[in-house]
C-alpha cells in the first residue's frame, strides 16, 4: 500500500517578513549595547548568564501562556539548537580578533549558502528571482559595512564564513526537520546550545587562566568575575529581547522556505544602524544608504514574487 507524503507547508511570505523586520528591530537594538556588556564581563559568562536569564523567563511564562517547550523530535531539535549556537559562537568569537565589518560580512554569506543548501541537499528548485535577490541583497551588504579590502586573506578571516555556514544549516533545519516544533521549544533549545557553550568556556578559562586585557578587549579571554549592576541589566535587556526577537526569526522560518526568509535577514543592518543613530548619534555614510537601499530592494524582490 501505498502512503502519500505530507504536502509541504504552503509559504506565508508576506508574514514571515513581518516577523523577520521585528526580529531585526530588537536584535538591532540589544546589539548596540554588546559594548557595554563586554566592558565588565566575559564572552562565555555573558552566554551562560544569559542563558539563566532566558531560561527562567521561559519557565515564567510557559504556564500562563500555556507554552510547549518539550520538543516532539529532541534529536532535530538537538541538532539544530548545536548548529545554530555553534555559528553564534564562532561569530562572537570572532569579534575578539576581526574587525565588525569583517565578522558580519562572514555572517550574512548566510543567506547564500540557505540557497546552495537548499537546491544541492535538497533539490528546491530556486527560481532566477530568488538568485537576483540574495546577490542585490548581498551587494547592499557589502556597502553597509564596507569590510576592509586590504585584508589578508587567512584562516581567520574565513571564520566568520564558516559562522555564516552554520547559520544558514541552522535556518534550513527550522522548517525541514522541525515543522511541527513549537517556537518556544526551539527557543529553548537554541539557548540551551548557548549556554552549554558558556559554562564550558568558563570551565576551560577557570583551568587555564589567561590575562585577560582590560575593557572590551579582554571580552573572549574574561573567565567568571563578579557580576557589575550594568552586567545584569544589559544581559536582561539582551536575554528578553532575544526572547521575542529570535522567537519571531523562528516562526518566520517556519512559515516560508528558508531561501524566501534568508533574504529579508539582511534588514537587520538598517536596524541596527537605525538604533546606533538613534541611541548614540552616528550618522551613515551615503554609500551605506546606497547599500540599504539595495537591501530593501532584495527584500521587496522576494515579497512580490513570494505573493
Amino acid at each position: 500500500m501505498t502512503t502519500l507524503a505530507a504536502p509541504a507547508p504552503a509559504n506565508r511570505t508576506l508574514a514571515a517578513a513581518g516577523a523577520i523586520l521585528i526580529y531585526a528591530m530588537m536584535i538591532g537594538f540589544t546589539d548596540n549595547f554588546v559594548q557595554t556588556i563586554a566592558r565588565d564581563g566575559g564572552l562565555w559568562q555573558f552566554h551562560a548568564t544569559r542563558t539563566a536569564m532566558a531560561l527562567a523567563l521561559l519557565g515564567l511564562a510557559a504556564a500562563p501562556l500555556r507554552l510547549r517547550l518539550r520538543p516532539r523530535n529532541w534529536r532535530a531539535v538537538a541538532f539544530r539548537s548545536l548548529v545554530h549556537g555553534s555559528g553564534m559562537v564562532v561569530y562572537f568569537g570572532c569579534l575578539a580578533f576581526l574587525p565588525v565589518a569583517v565578522v558580519a560580512a562572514g555572517l550574512f554569506t548566510a543567506p547564500i549558502f540557505v540557497l546552495l543548501i537548499s537546491r544541492f541537499a535538497f533539490g528546491m528548485h530556486i527560481g532566477p528571482y530568488r538568485i537576483l535577490a540574495v546577490a542585490v541583497g548581498f551587494l547592499g551588504a557589502m556597502l553597509v559595512l564596507g569590510p576592509d579590502s586590504g585584508m589578508a586573506v587567512g584562516p581567520a578571516t574565513v571564520l566568520p564564513v564558516v559562522a555564516g555556514v552554520l547559520y544558514a544549516l541552522g535556518n534550513i533545519a527550522t522548517r525541514q526537520w522541525c515543522a511541527g516544533e513549537s517556537a518556544e521549544t526551539m527557543l529553548a533549545g537554541f539557548f540551551a546550545a548557548l549556554g552549554a557553550y558558556g559554562l564550558l568556556g568558563l570551565a576551560v578559562l577557570a583551568l587555564w587562566q589567561p590575562e585577560a586585557p582590560a575593557g572590551a578587549e579582554g571580552f573572549i579571554l574574561r573567565g567568571a568575575v563578579w557580576p557589575t549592576p550594568s552586567f545584569l541589566l544589559w544581559t536582561f535587556v539582551q536575554a528578553a529581547g532575544s526572547l521575542v526577537g529570535v522567537g519571531m526569526m523562528v516562526k518566520a522560518y517556519q512559515m516560508a522556505e528558508a531561501s524566501r526568509v534568508a533574504v529579508f535577514e539582511y534588514v537587520i543592518l538598517p536596524a541596527s544602524a537605525f538604533w546606533t543613530w538613534a541611541l548614540w548619534g552616528d550618522v551613515l555614510s551615503m554609500r551605506a544608504m546606497a547599500g540599504m537601499v539595495l537591501i530593501f530592494a532584495a527584500g521587496l524582490i522576494i515579497a512580490v514574487r513570494g505573493r
